[in-house]
């Protein structure tokens, strides 16, 4: 989504800083967040100075979108294609995500700060965010399309609401969980909630309010 400001084939020595750099950043914009968080801070703790971070990326706002790609190239490094999979088994993909996750709280940290802070005005990772979620939720839906198609259900305003409640569950699931790692378990109850979102979907059960008991 976001795109290299370096050569199309780097030399392995700036390839090595560049990615310093952008762990760095990662650290850095998670713990302060993209305003607080500064191009001397990061130049600090990879050793270089403010002017050789800018050598290697532009911007700080460049920067910043690069750390939003390289985390989501991290996402994908491990799938053979380096894609995430589409259909039935792309709900397995999302739990496995949550797992992976919970090994590896700066990457969700900075996300979490980065697409929290996107919503404000003219903030530079907006736009990153507004397609991001426009492309998963069309993902998602496409996999329920596909397993409500094997199971019989026709329902697509379900289908609409279930894929952005899969998002917002997992997001808001990691923000709980960076507050109190001990309090979340964050793969289990990842599971808990896309499994309970796809079975409302497939086998919808009775109305919230037939549970409400008038006294």
């Amino acid at each position: 989504m976001a795109t290299t400001s370096g050569s199309a084939n780097p030399r392995p020595e700036t390839e090595r800083k560049r990615k310093d750099i952008l762990r760095a950043a990662i650290e850095i914009f998670g713990t302060k967040g993209s305003t607080n968080g500064t191009l001397a801070d990061i130049a600090e703790q990879v050793g270089m100075t403010h002017a050789g971070v800018l050598h290697h990326f532009g911007s700080k706002q460049k920067l910043l979108l690069e750390v939003l790609e390289f985390r989501d190239q991290d996402d994908v490094a491990h799938l053979a294609d380096r894609h995430i999979p589409g259909g039935p088994d792309l709900f397995m993909h999302l739990v496995r995500t949550m797992i992976r996750n919970a090994t590896r709280p700066g990457i969700v940290q900075v996300y979490t700060v980065l697409s929290a802070e996107s919503v404000t005005e003219e903030h530079p990772a907006k736009e990153f965010f507004q397609e991001r979620y426009r492309v998963l939720r069309g993902e998602v839906d496409e996999a329920f399309r596909e397993l409500c198609a094997q199971e019989d259900v026709t329902d697509p305003v379900a289908i609409d609401k279930a894929s952005a409640a899969i998002l917002a569950v997992m997001d808001g699931l990691q923000l709980q969980w960076l507050l109190d790692p001990t309090a979340i378990d964050l793969a289990a109850a990842s599971e808990f909630g896309i499994q309970a979102i796809v079975n409302s979907v497939l086998k919808p059960g009775p109305e919230l309010s037939t549970y409400v008991r008038e006294g």
